[in-house]
Order: C-alpha cells, then sequence, then structure tokens
C-alpha cells in the first residue's frame, strides 16, 4: 500500500497555467502500458497530463507498487529534471493519453521568466525528493555494516547528496546474505552498493558511486566557462546562484557534497532569517536546488588537483585525469577539522571518530555515551543536537571556558543542559579498541588528573586547516596555508591596478568563505563573500 502523498506534491495546473506552457512543449499522444520514463532516463524533461493519467513505480521492491496516478491537469518530475541526472522511478501511461513534453532547456527557461509557474514546479519538485528520500525510493541499495568506517563514508555520502537508498547492515538485516548471493559476493567484500539492481560495487570511491548513479553530467573539456567555483560550501552555493542568475556560465566543482563543514552542522540558528534554525544540509540543499534553478552545473565527488595560470583563461586540472577551462575562478574550497595527534586516530575514524554530527552519525550514539571536542559553533550546535539522542555528552576544550570561541545563546544551553558536561583544559591523550573505538583516556592539563572512559563514539570539531595543497607554489599563501587576498597579496602582483578586496595573488582567482585568510568563521559572512565576489568577477570579464 503506497503512502498518503500531501497535496503539494502534485497540484493541478489550471487551463490558463498550461495554455502558458503549451509554446514551450510538444504535444503527442500514448497507448495503454507505454512506458514513458524508465528508472535511470536522464533524457526527459517533464510530462503535463492533458488527457487520460500515468502511474508513478517505485522499483524499490519486487511488487513495483505504484507511488501516484498523475490525472489531467498535473505533471511529473522532481529535482533531478533540474540537474539533468537519471530518473529513480518508472513512469507509464495507466490508460491512453495526450502528454505536453517539455524539455529541461525548456523547463529553465519557465522557471526563469514565469514566476508563478516557477514557484509551482519548483515546491513540488523538492517536496517530491523529500517524501522519495524518505520512503528510500530509487535505485541504490548500500549493504555495509556499522563497524566499517568505509560504509559509514557511503552512508554519509549519499545522504548530504540528497540520494535516497536503503541501508541494509549484515549484523541485523537477514536478507543480506541472499542478496549478495545473487551477486556473487562474499560479505568480507562488503560494504556494497548496489546500482538500479543490477550493478554491484565493491566497496566504491565516492566517484565511482557518483558514476554509477549519473550525479554528473559529463564534461566538455574544450569548453570555456565564464566562472568556475571550487567548492559547494556556503561560499561556493552563493557564488554559484548569484554568477548563474546574473548570466554567467557556471560550474562548480565539489569533492565531495554540497555544504562543506556547514553542511555537517545538525542545526544553525544564528542565520539570517531562519528564527527557528535550519539543518546544514537542509540549508545546503536547498542552495544547491538553487543555484541549478538558475542553470549552474554542479559536478560531485571531483577534486580539483592543480591550478594552470594563463590569461585569458585559467585549467583546473582533476582528479580523474580532466581539466575545466575558465575566464575566472573562485576559490571556496574551505577546510577540514584538524585531526588529533594520536597515532592509532586512523584506525577509527568512521567505526567511533566522526568529524560531522548528522543524522547518520546520531543513530549510532542512542542512548550511549558520547565526547565532542572542540570549543566552537560546529562543537556547540553537535554537542546540544546528540544530547536529545544520546545518553550523556562530555564537551571538551583544551582551554579555561568557552566564551572567546562560541556563541553566547549555545553557551547558555550547554550550561543549562543536565546531559552536556563541559571539561575545560581537557585533551584527549590515548584512544583504544580492537576494530572499533571502545575507551577514551583524557586529561585535565591544570590539575594532571586524567581518566579512562569506556566511550566508544567520538566527535572531532577543532580548529580548521585550509585545503590549498593543491595551490601551493601557485598563489600566495600565509604561514598557515590560507590564500590571501586584497592588500595582503605580495609583491607579484602582476597588473597596474591594486588586486580586488577577494582576489588573489593571480588577476581573476578569487577566494572566498573558509579558505581566504582572514575570513570571519560564519555562514552569513561566507555567503556574502560568496556574493560579493561575483559582482569582482564581472569587473574581471569586462577588463
Amino acid at each position: 500500500m503506497s503512502p498518503q502523498l500531501p497535496d503539494r506534491m502534485f497540484p493541478t495546473l489550471s487551463d490558463a497555467q498550461i495554455e502558458r506552457l503549451a509554446a514551450f512543449g510538444q504535444q503527442g499522444d500514448v497507448g495503454a502500458g507505454d512506458v514513458i520514463v524508465e528508472q535511470g532516463d536522464s533524457r526527459h524533461g517533464i510530462f503535463v497530463v492533458l488527457k487520460g493519467s500515468l502511474e508513478v513505480l517505485s522499483l524499490s521492491s519486487k511488487d513495483e507498487p505504484v507511488i501516484r496516478v498523475i490525472g489531467q491537469g498535473e505533471f511529473t518530475g522532481e529535482v533531478n529534471v533540474l540537474s539533468g541526472r537519471r530518473t529513480l522511478v518508472r513512469i507509464r501511461a495507466r490508460e491512453a493519453s495526450t502528454l505536453l513534453e517539455i524539455n529541461r532547456a525548456n523547463l529553465r527557461r519557465i522557471m526563469q521568466t514565469d514566476v508563478a509557474l516557477g514557484e509551482i514546479f519548483l515546491d513540488a519538485f523538492i517536496a517530491r525528493r523529500i517524501f522519495l528520500i524518505a520512503n528510500s525510493v530509487g535505485d541504490a541499495v548500500l549493504i555495509g555494516s556499522s563497524h566499517s568506517g568505509d560504509t559509514m563514508r557511503l552512508r554519509e555520502f549519499l545522504t548530504r547528496n540528497g540520494h535516497p537508498h536503503h541501508y541494509l547492515d549484515i549484523e541485523t538485516d537477514p536478507t543480506v546474505h541472499t542478496i549478495l548471493e545473487q551477486f556473487g559476493i562474499p560479505v568480507t567484500d562488503i560494504p556494497v552498493l548496489i546500482c538500479r539492481g543490477e550493478q554491484a560495487l565493491r566497496n566504491p570511491t565516492n566517484a565511482e558511486a557518483a558514476a554509477c548513479f549519473g550525479l554528473n553530467e559529463e564534461i566538455d573539456q574544450g569548453e570555456v566557462c565564464d566562472l568556475i567555483v571550487v567548492g559547494a560550501g556556503p561560499s561556493g552555493l552563493a557564488a554559484a546562484v548569484y554568477g548563474a542568475s546574473e548570466g554567467l556560465n557556471v560550474m562548480v566543482l565539489e569533492r565531495s557534497a554540497p555544504g562543506g563543514q556547514a553542511g555537517a552542522s545538525s542545526r544553525i540558528e544564528n542565520y539570517l532569517g531562519f528564527p527557528l534554525g535550519i539543518s546544514g544540509e537542509e540549508l545546503a540543499n536547498r542552495a544547491f536546488i538553487q543555484a541549478e534553478k538558475f542553470g549552474a552545473r554542479i559536478t560531485i565527488a571531483r577534486s580539483a588537483t592543480a591550478l594552470k595560470a594563463g590569461r585569458p583563461t585559467y585549467t583546473i586540472e582533476l582528479d580523474d585525469g580532466r581539466s575545466v577551462r575558465s575566464r575566472s575562478v573562485i576559490l571556496a574550497a574551505g577546510g577540514r577539522y584538524r585531526r588529533l595527534d594520536l597515532p592509532n586516530l586512523a584506525q577509527f575514524e568512521g567505526v567511533g571518530i566522526y568529524y560531522g554530527a548528522t543524522r547518520v552519525e546520531a543513530e549510532l550514539c542512542r542512548n550511549e555515551q558520547v565526547v565532542v571536542v572542540g570549543g566552537g559553533n560546529s562543537a556547540g550546535q553537535a554537542a546540544m543536537f546528540l544530547s536529545g539522542i544520546a545518553k550523556h555528552v562530555y564537551l571538551l576544550v583544551r582551554g579555561p571556558c568557552l566564551a572567546k570561541t562560541m556563541s553566547q545563546y549555545l553557551i547558555s544551553r550547554i550550561e543549562a543542559s543536565p546531559q552536556i558536561t563541559l571539561m575545560v583544559w581537557t585533551q584527549i591523550e590515548a584512544l583504544e579498541g580492537s576494530t572499533d573505538l571502545e575507551r577514551i583516556h583524557w586529561r585535565n592539563s591544570e590539575t594532571g588528573a586524567t581518566g579512562v572512559f569506556p566511550i566508544r563514539h567520538l566527535f572531532v570539531m577543532t580548529g580548521a586547516d585550509p585545503n590549498t595543497e593543491w595551490l601551493k607554489g601557485c598563489l600566495d599563501l600565509d604561514a598557515n596555508g590560507f590564500v590571501k587576498t586584497g592588500t595582503d597579496v605580495g609583491d607579484g602582483w602582476p597588473l597596474r591596478r591594486p588586486p580586488y578586496f577577494l582576489e588573489s595573488s593571480l588577476p581573476g582567482i578569487f577566494a572566498v568563505g573558509d579558505i581566504r585568510a582572514g575570513s570571519i568563521k560564519r555562514v552569513a559572512s561566507a555567503v556574502g563573500e560568496g556574493s560579493m565576489a561575483v559582482q569582482l568577477v564581472h569587473k574581471v570579464l569586462a577588463e
């Protein structure tokens, strides 16, 4: 039996609205039982039903239940249509029908020129994607174990990229062995990612997973973009939204998932316009859809490895051996949490040690004690979020207090929570465990007191190092590896004019957000810098 779907997912267009759409589409007839869109198809845009009806089928289970019947005046499609990714369902004619097909290019044109219709489509697309994720309707099955770091990596990758998937754990699901036998794969090869029920990948990389599910369009290496944005955190997504909305040909390169460090935040409450707060994942997903709405192309699981100077175009080399070219670049690759200086840290990453506190990690900690290390807002947000799920949260900071590094509203909540214990002057000295993390040693540097605690979950949210290894020798970096911009640029500046505020030591290359020296580590500041940089890009392109 299909779950109840909210009305906003399937609005009925009026005759006047359909008449406005007619100029953008092509009308045609189909017979009963004809498959209009097959799962995995990426060629089609949307179909508006003029007469008859269609049925949307889930292929996630053997009986292929009908998710929804689409009647006269209703339309197909969800957010995958905007990006050109493969569809997750099958759509076939329930009866002889007359349809209006609108391709992806014309759909984007409608959304940018007709505000009313654009809002109807976008609202329905977002609601449908939320439904697909919540009900695991899609083309992905992940078989893994809570004791596998690579399982956690793939779960995070699929979840943060908003790709619906069904997760089966070998310790709790009796059907796992039967499924693996069908593909001739032993249990020892997990995690296994099954794509569209056809292909089974053994412990794939994120890039291999992205390729299997068609998350990216092919890159035309002969194309020269107006703007390439490296990184899809808040600053990079803001640059993509403003650049694409102002008519620039924009490509975004993201090595993992939209949102950056902010995307792993459980709740952001001090971002303007969201008085009730918003999760980093939701904020990132909304910005991602917004960028695609205006025509920005966002590629996932592709890392920049080198920047080659050469005006009027720059070349960025990618980790898959390809390259892309652009007349301007905005560096928004952000930073990564510093790793604790412990000899066996890598052994427990993903199986006890985590660098984000999303619902995926939180579910592993239900009714257990956890430790959060860090004194910034991300650590405070994680502690508050986990306190509602875990048995108890210990927040460890190496200094005397939180006042200099954390917002007061978070400090007040932490101090008032009986589920959180703040441990000042405290640092972790050792980790223990056979395969998973089992015990944590910590020490109070003021009193010298030490302790060993049977805690199996550690969230590390300390200061960030910039993702600039690939830029060394190419741009001016400060002593900590952050990109120098504006008046901080050294004597090698090649033009008569001075560098613009966010411009690096190479003209037309800008740095925004956490990767930039002297940036303010707040989501609002990152968004502001990303949008500001686009205005400076326009100046460079006009030179």
